[in-house]
């Protein structure tokens, strides 16, 4: 079981960097330089507020597995 959770812990890095990815270029730079006011004010809570959140909580939930922070302590 502490192997999947390990293996998972790497699904939470690649899940933090296409999203990521996916949030800049499809949802972010599109909506900034559309030109409307409402895209940009959209743009900026994507890129600057929302961004930040998930993709810090995918790499921290992703790097704790790693290091085998959730591993069962059978003692």
């Amino acid at each position: 079981m502490n192997t999947i959770k390990r293996l998972l812990g790497l699904v939470w890095l690649g899940l933090a960097a296409l999203s990521g990815y996916y949030g800049i270029t499809a949802l972010g730079i599109p909506k900034l330089t559309s030109g409307k006011t409402d895209d940009l004010v959209f743009g900026i809570i994507i890129v600057f507020v929302l961004m930040p959140i998930i993709v810090g909580g995918l790499v921290t939930f992703g790097l704790y597995a790693l290091q085998g922070e959730y591993n069962d302590e059978t003692n």
